[in-house]
């Protein structure tokens, strides 16, 4: 065993024999719209960089500590730092298999996608290939990332890379909403790979078979330090969603506000992609999955909080969750004073930010953010716009 864990240790994370996938994707304006959305629920989350604007990779804050220090990858169109000279297959293949056109495995935080239907895997590569800002070349070179000794370990005996499909694959149709909503669960945006009990444990071929499979309590590092765990999704009445409406989970998925009126807390954002009747579907599936009885530690801001002062109600209203201390998370608030000049439009953002960017990650905050809050919060982000401008 000890020779066994030296050879982990300094092999690291293994390789594999690629194969040379025959594929040229046809660049429609309806693959691109779909594998934009796509792309905004399982890419732009890891692989957005704030500073370049761009797919251009960055540290993955949030990824639990045990894993090591993770940088995702610059997958912009440069043909050096990006993937602008790898060809349709080859995209493919990682995405299927998790096998890099080098022949190095992806590390387990990286995505696999071997059971999404063909259509959708072409739209994801017409995204990449088209012409939307955030997909073009950017000269920002990746940076290899610090898998831990579990990692490397987990590669070796758990996660491998997955045969690439010798058959074609369809997604079910959408009035089936059972099948479809499963198919969405599982595969885009795969719900079930947070919302497991344990990233370690998961099954990525067969999800059902994942330990605590939709229940929940998922530890995951907040941008406050503060660990988030995942929500119970399964129809438990007392500890997950069985008391939830269709049209409450509909409004916390699309809109980001739960039943109790508190926003999601981030890593969980709104996901607008999805239309109703997809989110539908997913109520659907989920009403047919075993209940777990799994109560999850919340840590959710104190709403009863009575304090006005400007940084208590940043952390009271969640928006350090995703915005972090000083203001920059998966969204830049130090920009304010650039972006919103005046009060009356940064409070027009943050009470319907979707009016304004339909596809923003941040809830309305209209019917959450008390009234008399508004002023004092505000003054506080533009104080985090002057500690850095």
């Amino acid at each position: 065993m000890g020779s066994f864990l030296a050879y982990v240790q300094i092999r690291g994370i293994p390789s594999y024999k690629t194969e040379k996938v025959e594929l040229k994707v046809e660049v429609t304006p309806e693959r691109v719209a779909r594998g934009a959305a796509i792309a905004n629920m399982l890419c732009k989350q890891c692989h957005l960089d704030l500073k370049t604007g761009k797919l251009s990779g960055h540290r993955l804050e949030d990824l639990p500590p045990e894993f090591g220090v993770a940088y995702s990858r610059n997958i912009t169109q440069d043909l050096q730092y990006g993937i602008g000279s790898w060809t349709d297959g080859e995209i493919a293949f990682l995405l299927r298999t998790g096998i890099k056109r080098n022949g190095k495995y992806a590390p387990p935080w990286m995505v696999k996608l071997p059971r999404m239907a063909d259509e959708d895997i072409y739209s994801i590569i017409a995204y990449l290939r088209s012409s939307e800002p955030e997909v073009q070349p950017s000269q920002v070179p990746s940076r290899e990332s610090e898998p831990s000794f579990l990692a490397k370990f987990l590669t070796h005996v758990a996660f491998k890379p997955f045969e690439y499909p010798r058959h074609d694959i369809k997604a079910p149709d959408i009035h089936d909403k059972v099948a479809y909503g499963k198919y969405l669960v599982q595969d885009a945006p795969e719900c079930f790979a947070c919302h497991s009990a344990d990233f370690k444990k998961m099954d990525e071929l067969h999800p059902e078979n994942s330990a605590g499979y939709l229940g929940g309590g998922n530890g995951m590092p907040g941008l406050d330090g503060k660990p988030v765990y995942t929500a119970n999704l399964t129809f438990d009445e007392e500890t997950g969603i069985g008391k939830w409406s269709e049209d409450d989970f509909v409004k916390a998925v699309r809109e980001g506000i739960r039943p109790d009126g508190r926003p999601l807390r981030y890593p969980m954002v709104r996901l607008p992609e999805l239309t109703d009747e997809e989110v539908r579907t997913i109520y659907a599936y989920l009403q047919t999955v075993p209940k777990i009885h799994h109560a999850i530690e919340r840590n959710f801001p104190d709403f009863n909080a009575g304090s006005t002062d400007g940084k208590t109600l940043y952390h009271k209203y969640g928006c350090i969750a995703c915005h972090g201390e000083t203001g920059v998370g998966i969204g830049d608030l130090t920009k304010s004073k650039v972006d919103f000049p005046a009060d009356s439009s940064l409070k027009a953002w943050i009470q319907n930010p979707a009016s304004i960017k339909p596809l923003t990650k941040m809830p309305s905050f209209k019917d959450v953010i008390q009234e008399q809050d508004y002023i004092p919060l505000m003054a506080y982000v533009r104080e985090l716009s002057n500690a850095v401008h």
